[in-house]
């Protein structure tokens, strides 16, 4: 069995965190204001990564609609979006928070990392802001 080092069961402990998929709208708009972030797509076997700020959008034609000035766009629907995990784990030896949305199959759809500085650290106000979603959202606790 593998030993897991106190962070990495400091991190697994406060992972189980799951939010409801009706929470992306609001949780995309707040990461819109975000410094950057990495954003992250698997599809067919292939990984597409983004890092910048993730756009603002808005509800049009059945869509939540990104239109960034970094040229990342696209077209979310949201319905489709059944929950939003949150992922804390070690990556390369280093802390790595990501919001995970999910379909109702439990696949990952996109991944959303709290971002860097130039240095590699993570930016403490979205670490803050990530926890904050972690404890409201963490499972077997109630408000």
């Amino acid at each position: 069995m593998k030993e897991y080092s106190t962070k990495e069961r400091l991190l697994k402990a406060q992972a189980e965190a799951i939010m409801p998929g009706d929470a992306a709208q609001p949780l995309l708009e707040t990461i819109s204001l975000w410094q950057n972030t990495t954003t992250i797509i698997l599809h067919g076997g292939s990984v597409f990564e983004f890092k910048g700020v993730f756009p603002a959008g808005e509800l049009a034609h059945g869509f939540y609609n990104l239109k960034g000035a970094s040229g990342f766009e696209g077209h979310l629907n949201l319905e489709k979006i059944d929950a939003i995990r949150l992922q804390s784990k070690l990556h390369r030896g280093r802390e790595s928070y990501a919001f995970v949305f999910e379909d109702s199959s439990g696949e990952c759809i996109f991944k959303i990392f709290v971002g860097r500085d130039s240095e590699g650290e993570l930016i403490q106000s979205q670490k803050e802001q990530y926890i904050a979603y972690q404890q409201q959202f963490r499972l077997g606790v109630t408000a």
